[in-house]
């Protein structure tokens, strides 16, 4: 999925396309790190990067949307906006909130909301400039459908308000959103957004190789994001997951550019 960010910008023209909606757009791309380095050590350490980066942009009075290949950009992206009293709006296929306790796959993707929310990895996640946990009752989880037994008993014994697929796929992602997104607003007025590509169905194009169905049609996706930014001060925005491998004909290729531009209309 490290591919997937490249893929977006030089294979789809994302710069241009957003250029034409008259937004000014520079382009900072994170140098990768010593591939000699530990799975979870590389992860931490390009999100110090990513920290710094995400911190510059908002000192220069700019928007940073973060292309990412996976989850975890959360951490360097939150810690770089600031995460005091900071609420996240997070659509996603999966939970990402295993601890390495309950975890049975060993893949450290799968734990970015945990370590979001400090019930993992917190002396880890603490070497990233500017990073603390988010309380787990300022995230709102929408579109979760794809989990194991566990993964389901923890999501719904934790703080996190969560939507899951078949209630939206029952009421509608408006008429479900809506009332949650008021209910985070009781706390917080400042966001973060986190678009995991796999929220979406597979029908619109397959993100990954953990797509599922059951997932939100563009246009539903496309009102949950307007929705959020007319009911918060959104300070950062990732666009994540996707693995241009697993998408030979480039449907989601350019289901992702929609994505990413409604974003940016709505942050301009």
């Amino acid at each position: 999925m490290g591919l997937g960010p490249t893929r977006l910008l030089r294979d789809g023209g994302l710069t241009k396309q957003l250029e034409a909606l008259g937004l000014r757009v520079e382009v900072e791309e994170i140098e990768p790190v010593d591939e000699s380095m530990p799975e979870i050590a590389r992860v931490i350490e390009l999100d110090r990067r990513l920290a710094m980066l995400v911190r510059e942009s908002v000192d220069a009075g700019s928007f940073p949307l973060v292309l990412a290949g996976n989850c975890n950009s959360c951490l360097g992206t939150v810690a770089g906006v600031g995460p005091e009293g900071l609420g996240v709006i997070w659509f996603d296929a999966h939970a990402d909130f295993d601890t390495a306790e309950d975890n049975v796959s060993g893949f450290f993707d799968v734990m970015g909301l945990s370590i979001l929310t400090g019930s993992a990895f917190q002396a880890l996640s603490e070497t990233i400039p500017g990073f603390s946990r988010i309380e787990e009752s300022h995230v709102l989880l929408a579109g979760v459908r794809d989990l194991e037994p566990y993964q389901e008993r923890r999501l719904r014994g934790s703080e996190v308000q969560a939507l899951f697929g078949e209630r939206l796929r029952r009421e509608g992602l408006t008429a479900a959103l809506e009332p949650a997104v008021e209910e985070l607003r009781s706390s917080t007025s400042t966001a973060y957004l986190h678009l995991d590509l796999d929220s979406l169905d597979p029908s619109e194009g397959r993100a990954n190789e953990y797509a599922a169905p059951g997932g939100l049609s563009l246009a539903e996706l496309e009102d949950g994001i307007d929705l959020v930014f007319e009911r918060f001060r959104v300070r950062a925005a990732a666009v994540t997951a996707y693995n241009p491998e697993e998408d030979p004909e480039g449907r989601m290729l350019q289901t992702a550019q929609h994505v990413i531009t409604a974003v940016a209309r709505n942050a301009r």
